[in-house]
């Protein structure tokens, strides 16, 4: 599915989700992320719609046979248990949609921001030694005790 199929089935969906708030509907990847108060909560992928999911409402998906958003690398599959597929019929009943979003999105507030790694700190290059060596610097010279006078 194309990045303005993904975007055109999520505005259907964000129309549909007017209740929960304004859900903004924006390029991710090569689908939709779906936001509501600059919070991601799920996004359209294959024609999918996968939200987040926690430890609360995570059963429900797995009750209904779906499972997490995965794509296929070259050695593997990656899974990202963060977000599973919504089944079918809740995106045909209006209220179990509702439902289902506000607990993704309850979901997404509790998971707060991604920790994103720190930056390495890039220290300058040392300026290379001068062509010039520089020339010793003399010690002074020792004190010898002050002399006495004989009488």
């Amino acid at each position: 599915m194309s990045w303005q199929a993904e975007k055109a089935h999520g505005e259907e969906i964000a129309y549909r989700l007017a209740p929960l708030g304004k859900v903004e509907v924006a390029r991710f990847f090569s689908g939709a992320a779906m936001r509501l108060d600059g919070v991601m909560f799920g996004f359209m992928s294959r024609g999918s719609l996968f939200l987040r999911v926690d430890d609360v409402n995570r059963p429900a998906f797995v009750a209904a046979g779906m499972g997490p958003f995965s794509y296929e690398r070259p050695t593997r599959t990656v899974a990202l248990e963060g977000y599973y597929e919504t089944p079918a019929d809740v995106l045909e009943d209006a209220g179990a949609l509702f439902d289902w979003c506000r607990g993704a999105y309850r979901a997404a507030l509790l998971a707060g921001v991604p920790k994103r790694k720190a930056k390495a700190v890039v220290k300058p290059a040392s300026k290379p030694a001068s062509k010039r060596t520089a020339k010793p610097v003399a010690k002074p010279a020792a004190k010898s005790p002050p002399k006495r006078n004989k009488i």
